[in-house]
């Protein structure tokens, strides 16, 4: 059990980062960014680490029976349209916020999913994951309250910017993240719904164990990139940003884009790892400790690059006792947990 949960807090450390070197990348639009991400991360480094890593892959995939497909591809195509409009969010209310409400929505709705297709656990220990689930609910709102405090401060330094802007870009940038949060809890089904049969298979082809989560991933990035390379042609047509890949800095760009893709990908991998070691409660208890971490990694590194630097003490306060409710409530989960 302790293995699982350090793998989980691991993977949510990893996504909680996978966002931050967009913050130094020069001369590309968001579109060009997110794009070249997405390819990356959604097809490129799943394919080349599903080819090399699992063996017998052609027989694992080919012979996966056609509803497992069409649950796991029906859902994570969702979760694809979730991560795009979570990262339309972040370009709306920075990475602070951005984290906090759709991490916070997918915390509520995501960990609770998997009991459909798991079952519901011993009562001893379901009364603690929901327990440590609320704790955890409590600091994300809190971490939210604190970064719309902090939108309010900044924009009492800011003469040039109005009330009415604010309220219009914070509205929208909310919206699109609880609305991205419900259709990326996509990610967590399609992970309960094809392990079984992807852990057997693999496993049959003389795969290690661990081998499983790189194998639960490939559905679910090809799937979920659909959408996103779909969407993202539109809009650098859209934006006729294409002309903007041709610049000075693009060598400089590639390699912090595919080290947000390795990060994104690693962390989806560790996290179906980490479900794996959790046991019958795994994509529960796992999926608020890896989102949970997410959250905290992300705030921490905000506060890093000045993202709080204008805060008041007031919005720093309300950050700091959010993120001691996530971590009470990760201690929660894990202990009922170990009840099992």
């Amino acid at each position: 059990m302790i293995e699982g949960v350090l793998w989980a807090v691991f993977a949510g450390l990893m996504l909680g980062l996978y966002a931050l070197p967009e913050k130094f990348t020069k001369g590309f639009k968001y579109e060009n960014t997110w794009s070249l991400f997405f390819l990356l991360t959604m097809f490129v480094v799943p394919i080349i680490a599903s080819l090399m890593l699992i063996q017998g892959f052609q027989e694992i995939f080919t012979n996966m029976p056609i509803d497992i497909w069409v649950k796991m591809g029906l859902s994570s195509f969702l979760w694809g349209i979730g991560v795009m409009m979570w990262s339309k969010a972040i370009n709306h209310i920075g990475l602070s916020l951005g984290f906090s409400i759709f991490i916070g929505t997918i915390i509520l709705v995501g960990s609770l999913l998997p009991f459909i297709v798991d079952g519901i656990p011993p009562s001893n220990v379901l009364t603690f994951v929901l327990l440590g689930i609320l704790v955890v609910l409590l600091g994300v709102i809190l971490n939210g309250k604190a970064g719309l405090t902090r939108e309010k401060d900044e924009a009492k330094l800011n003469a040039d910017q109005t009330t009415n802007s604010d309220k219009g870009s914070m509205t929208t940038g909310i919206l699109i993240a609880v609305v991205g949060g419900l259709l990326a809890t996509g990610f967590s089904y399609a992970n309960a719904v094809g392990r079984p049969y992807l852990e057997e298979a693999v496993a049959l082809q003389g795969n290690a164990g661990w081998v499983t989560a790189i194998a639960v991933m490939f559905p679910i990035f090809i799937s979920g990139g659909i959408v996103m390379t779909a969407y993202f042609l539109w809009q650098l047509n859209a934006k006729k940003a294409w002309g903007d890949f041709r610049t000075s800095s693009f060598s400089r760009n590639f390699m912090l884009i595919l080290i947000m893709a390795v990060f994104h990908y690693a962390a989806s991998a560790l996290f179906a790892y980490a479900a794996s070691k959790l046991g019958a409660s795994g994509n529960t208890v796992g999926y608020a400790i890896f989102n949970t971490a997410s959250v905290a990694t992300a705030i921490v590194s905000g506060i890093i690059t000045s993202e709080w630097v204008r805060a008041s003490s007031k919005a720093r306060n309300m950050l700091y006792a959010g993120l001691a409710c996530m971590i009470i409530g990760i201690v929660v989960i894990a202990y009922g947990n170990a009840q099992a």
